[in-house]
């Protein structure tokens, strides 16, 4: 695939400020308090796609709230959407992000609950990375004092979606065990978290290299995800795990499904592997699904095996169980108030550097959330930083191995 023209970008460049200006004059100008600094993301594809830009404020509609935005979530979905890797994409210019943390600043019409000044966290269907977001009161909820911003826009995809997985899907009880992939990130840390408060859960993970040194105390047994880990595991629990979770796009199904007891639950609830390369490539994409291993109906009824899918967003936002996640919410809550649960933050990244955080977490660096930080002022970079590198061929083919084990220190601690 040809790289896209200077000049082809520097007209997207500029028909992205003509609609803003647009927008500036209809609804307010800089400088009126009614404009504001938000991601955009102009079309699918690589970084170059990401900028920021002067954006008109929204104002909130019915049952919606205005939240003040402080701190944003990242996640590996968002990854996907910058690549139009995903079911339906939406349509663009947008404003990508899915979950925030910040203070109540407009009430819209027939909400009750909350006040202006409230801390709260919340989920949105995109429009989090910005300074300012709307979403229905009914995806938000209040943070305890005590619990930081960062924290808080780290909280509710991490968090709802282990709780969601091990208690509400697979039903995690005393003495089980349970077999979690990219044990270092965000999901990862918080099923690790989980477990911890239920009595003799064994908890066995895979993960990166460079990260275990970081995240070894909080699990029972941890492998280089570029092993064996099968006969690790069939050495250390001959009979298997109860609990598989799988966020690779299930090409590990075959051998997840193999590792389970009798009565076991395998659970596919991530495509993180998707995203192979910098830019959407058919023949990875294609490459990837292909590679996903298919399971015979007939043979979990003759081993007494379960399979199932997850998928928060979906469950929030096309089938309408916000009261069911409103009841998480509050058990987390109150498992972090008791000190028993706490968001485990990567890095902070201005909005400005959102092409660095979303390079970080495509290289598999982080252990735990990224955070972009709304109010934090862009950090000068190292000379040779790779998200130059990445623009240079983002247009290009992905390459077989190219991303693969390619490990990447944090630019910001």
């Amino acid at each position: 695939m040809a790289k896209e023209r200077p000049e082809k970008a520097d007209e997207t460049e500029q028909m992205i400020e003509r609609e803003v200006g647009k927008e500036a004059a209809e609804g307010g100008g800089a400088g009126d308090g009614r404009d504001m600094r938000a991601v955009l993301l102009s079309g699918f594809g690589g970084l170059n796609k990401l900028r920021v830009a002067r954006k008109v404020m929204p104002e909130p509609q019915e049952g919606e709230l205005k939240i003040r935005v402080k701190a944003c979530g990242l996640n590996f979905i968002d990854l996907m959407v910058r690549q139009g890797n995903i079911d339906n994409p939406p349509k663009t210019p947008l404003v990508p992000g899915f979950e925030l943390s910040g203070i109540v600043e407009a009430i819209g019409g027939n909400v009750t609950g909350f006040e202006i000044g409230d801390r709260v966290m919340a989920f949105t269907n995109y429009n989090a990375w910005a300074e300012v977001a709307c979403t229905p009161a009914e995806f938000v909820y209040k943070i305890p004092d005590d619990m930081s911003f960062s924290e808080a826009a780290s909280f509710p995809m991490n968090f709802v979606t282990a709780y969601m997985m091990l208690f509400e899907v697979a039903n995690l009880r005393e003495g089980m065990s349970v077999l979690v992939h990219s044990a270092g990130g965000g999901v990862g840390q918080a099923v690790a978290q989980l477990c911890s408060t239920i009595p003799n859960v064994r908890v066995f993970g895979t993960a990166s290299s460079f990260k275990h040194e970081a995240i070894k105390n909080s699990l029972t047994h941890l492998f280089d995800r570029n092993a064996d880990y099968v006969q690790e595991v069939k050495r250390i629990s001959p009979d298997g795990v109860d609990i598989v979770l799988d966020c690779l796009c299930g090409e590990n199904t075959g051998k997840g499904i193999g590792l389970l007891k009798p009565l076991g639950t395998y659970i596919l609830y991530g495509s993180s592997n998707m995203v192979t390369g910098e830019t959407k490539s058919f023949f990875s994409f294609a490459k990837s699904w292909w590679q996903v291993e298919k399971v015979n109906p007939i043979k979990l009824y003759e081993e007494n095996k379960v399979m199932a899918g997850f998928s928060l967003l979906n469950l929030l936002f096309k089938q309408g169980r916000a009261g069911v996640i409103k009841g998480v919410v509050d058990k987390l809550l109150a498992l972090y108030n008791q000190k028993k649960i706490k968001p485990l933050v990567d890095s902070l990244w201005a909005l400005e550097e959102v092409k660095e955080a979303m390079q970080r977490i495509h290289d598999r660096g982080n252990i735990g959330k990224l955070i972009l930080d709304v109010e934090k002022a862009p950090t000068p970079l190292m000379a040779n930083d790779s998200t130059e590198t990445s623009e240079a061929g983002e247009e290009e083919e992905d390459h077989e191995g190219d991303t693969e084990n390619k490990e990447r220190m944090p630019f910001i601690q």
